[in-house]
């Protein structure tokens, strides 16, 4: 079973949050940011990871601290779960729509964090989370769990299905990334024999 704990607490939030990426889909999250838990549930429920996420923190001022340590917290969880990353598929991509928007996600868990995101987003807010925190959140994601992630609203209208199909093909996209290839077995799925942790 690949899993993980963390555990993070600082004088803007207290986090404790547990992944399987073994899982089949289960989600209780609470974050205190009512839009956040829904876009988490679906990474959760599309990537079918078991996923728990109990946060408090500072949201007297505004989400920004809880989100963005939240995709901190998640992303080593990422890491902390996938290990060596011996065996996996290591490449993923996800095409989601969502009534008039299109979203893609592709994933390369190489070890080497980067993140292009592309959305066009017009409204400030989605419900009590800033909109320009869904861009935060993948950066932040792909930072801490050393990964390579392109996200892309190819186009859409709606802020909440954009948000929404972005997140959907997150899920997926490492779903298709962290299973084990058959033929592979337990080699490490690059020519320079690691993926290089940093």
């Amino acid at each position: 079973m690949r899993t993980a704990s963390i555990q993070r607490k600082t004088n803007e939030t207290d986090i404790s949050l547990k992944l399987n990426l073994d899982g089949t889909g289960k989600a209780d999250i609470d974050t205190g940011v009512g839009f956040y838990d829904h876009m988490l549930h679906h990474v959760a429920v599309h990537g079918l990871f078991d996923l728990t996420i109990k946060a408090s923190g500072d949201l007297y001022i505004d989400a920004h601290h809880t989100v963005e340590d939240i995709a901190i917290a998640l992303g080593q969880a990422i890491n902390t779960a996938l290990d060596n990353r011996s065996g996996i598929f290591r490449m993923g991509h996800a095409y989601v729509p969502m009534d008039e928007a299109l979203a893609r996600v592709v994933v390369d868990l190489s070890g080497r964090p980067y993140c292009v995101f592309n959305a066009p987003f017009s409204a400030p807010m989605l419900g009590t989370m800033p909109t320009a925190m869904v861009q935060h959140v993948f950066e932040s994601l792909a930072m801490h769990a050393n990964m390579n992630l392109h996200a892309q609203a190819l186009y859409g209208r709606d802020d909440h299905h954009i948000a929404e199909g972005l997140f959907k093909a997150l899920g997926r996209a490492l779903d298709a990334a962290t299973q084990y290839d058959p033929r592979r077995g337990a080699a490490i799925p690059s020519t320079k024999g690691q993926l290089r942790e940093v």
